[in-house]
């Protein structure tokens, strides 16, 4: 998937605040480049939606207009004054009317990070780590057998 302009990125805001909210989308969305764990995000204070490009990138289209639009919940929620956080059920009920995602899936590249595998020589229990970790100092949380990296 090539990368898309911020006018394009406002554009298709836009349509989708259209189609799906039936109310115009009246603030800015931009990248964020620096996002790490998550799709995107709505900063109330600002009234602007951040968006990952690694998901556009990685994921394709598809699963990035499921991230706009749940972002646009958050949004279209603030400026009615009603809630507009996960827990809420204005929030809730919203996202099940518009088809948006709760979470967006994990990107492959974070996926690929998990590369230490450590297990215990007592009990078999598998840890996976993205950094190493130091076998004479930690014990199986299970069961408090040694470990040893496979």
């Amino acid at each position: 998937m090539e990368q898309m302009t911020n006018e394009e990125l406002q554009t298709l805001t836009n349509e989708l605040s259209m189609t799906y909210f039936d109310k115009a989308f009246m603030d800015e969305v931009r990248f964020n480049g620096r996002l790490r764990t998550t799709g995107g995000r709505y900063i109330p204070s600002e009234r602007v939606i951040e968006l990952n490009p690694k998901y556009l990138k990685e994921l394709g289209k598809e699963e990035f207009i499921g991230i706009i639009k749940h972002e646009l919940c958050h949004y279209h929620l603030h400026i009615e004054g009603k809630g507009f956080n996960h827990r809420d059920k204005d929030f809730r009920e919203l996202m099940e009317r518009t088809g948006s995602p709760r979470f967006c899936s994990p990107l492959p590249s974070q996926r690929a990070r998990r590369k230490q595998v450590y297990q215990c020589t007592a009990c078999g229990q598998l840890f996976h780590r993205v950094k190493r970790i130091d076998t004479k100092r930690y014990r199986c949380g299970k069961c408090r057998g040694k470990l040893k990296k496979v």
